[in-house]
């Protein structure tokens, strides 16, 4: 792993690595060596941008050098919200940090107070933060579940302690704990 930011020749991307290009920082979402018949072999990306959150397509020269940025992951603790500001701890130096929404995104929808994320960090600059794949959360409210109805989809609206609106099946109580997918923002199953 490189400490320091580096060129590096397009036949070493991987699949979530953090290049920079026109001064913006990207991930690499997906990418592919393709050599035709004829003229020169190239690289076709897909690449996020990590401040706008947009996906674009981008295609390289085989061996053209590319500068990529070294992301230092950190764990923090989600301590509590205050407006649009949420406040974080970092472990290691117990120092906290302030995110405003827009830069945590859908996020937001899962953290809850002393939840542990994993930050990610550019030249000390906080880019933003990665849940854990699955957190346990607390239905709020939703309708009770009538037996026998079939004519609808056996699955209901809830809203969690963090206010966010999922569907879950008809089974599921108010004030039961629940376990959600972060990355799909789908029910799993009962805690």
């Amino acid at each position: 792993m490189r400490g320091v930011d580096a060129v590096i020749p397009t036949d070493e991307f991987k699949n979530g690595m953090t290049i920079k290009l026109d001064n913006e920082l990207y991930t690499i979402i997906e990418f592919q060596h393709i050599k035709p018949g004829k003229g020169g072999a190239f690289v076709r990306t897909k690449l996020r941008n990590l401040k706008q959150k947009t996906v674009i397509e981008r295609t390289f020269r085989a061996g053209e050098k590319i500068e990529d940025v070294y992301i230092e992951e950190r764990t923090l603790q989600f301590l509590y919200k205050a407006g649009s500001s949420y406040y974080f701890m970092e472990h290691e130096t117990f120092e906290e940090l302030i995110i405003d929404q827009d830069k945590l995104g859908e996020v937001v929808k899962f953290l809850k107070e002393n939840l542990e994320v994993t930050g990610r960090f550019c030249e000390g600059k906080l880019l933003g933060v990665n849940l854990p794949i699955f957190v346990e959360l607390k239905i709020e409210y939703c309708e009770p579940g009538l037996k026998g109805d079939s004519a609808r989809s056996n699955l209901k609206s809830a809203v969690l302690e963090t206010k966010a609106s999922i569907l879950v099946p008809l089974f599921i109580k108010m004030g039961e704990i629940i376990k959600v997918d972060t990355r799909t923002g789908e029910y799993v199953s009962r805690c």
